[in-house]
């Protein structure tokens, strides 16, 4: 019997298994021109700093999902002087974004390997209709034993209750045995530093990390997660 220091793994989707930023460029390209308005680098750019103020906030409790949502596009319109419906705007970019599914290089091998001997979930704080269907479309979801999504769950990451929850659905849960694996400092590393966890931090960018946050581990590459779980 071959005993593994991680036999659970708890990973994020987005930018972390799914690359969501060439989804998130591919979906406002297609919700401007639905529009007929163009896409300016300014107008990406800003929407791209809005959302993650917005994510962020809604990680601290600090605005619900649904107004994050019916907010966001209200706002950058607002910004650029103009006033519109931001809630119809968002249902029409929500079905642009579900159709993404680009992977992160390396990710359907690593999940190949990694669910021969390791129970594999999704622990995710996106919308869930976006990311189940996303998931199903990538070919991904046979390698996870369940998706907890903090919108059926009624609790976001890195909230200790979405974790919680996560415990008790999973047989025989271990948090000696169990491992975060994801590309938020904010979400997934705090989360598990506050469930008292281990994490990876998946960093390509070699980002700096100025947060309270700290990670067991840190990682450019997919790759390099096997040699960490094994």
């Amino acid at each position: 019997m071959i005993v593994l220091p991680y036999s659970t793994l708890l990973f994020d989707i987005d930018d972390t298994i799914l690359d969501f930023q060439a989804s998130e460029k591919r979906a406002l390209e297609k919700l401007f021109m639905h529009l007929n308005r163009p896409l300016t680098s300014e107008i990406a750019d800003y929407y791209r700093q809005l959302n993650a103020t917005l994510w962020q906030r809604y990680e601290k409790g600090n605005v619900t999902r649904n107004q994050l949502l019916n907010s966001r596009f209200t706002l950058l319109f607002r910004h650029f002087g103009e006033d519109i419906d931001g809630a119809s705007i968002e249902k029409q970019y929500r079905s642009f974004l579900a159709e993404g599914h680009d992977q992160i290089p390396g990710a359907t091998q690593l999940l190949t390997d990694l669910s021969q001997h390791h129970d594999l979930y999704i622990v995710t704080n996106g919308i869930a209709k976006t990311q189940e269907r996303r998931v199903q479309e990538a070919g991904i979801a046979k390698y996870f034993r369940q998706m907890f999504i903090s919108e059926r769950i009624g609790f976001q990451k890195p909230k200790q209750a979405f974790f919680d929850f996560v415990s008790q659905k999973i047989d025989h849960f271990s948090k000696q045995n169990t491992l975060v694996i994801g590309d938020s400092l904010t979400s997934d590393i705090l989360g598990a530093n506050t469930y008292g966890l281990d994490s990876v931090w998946f960093n390509p960018a070699h980002l700096h990390n100025s947060t309270p946050a700290e990670p067991t581990f840190e990682i450019d590459s997919l790759t390099t997660l096997k040699t960490i779980v094994n």
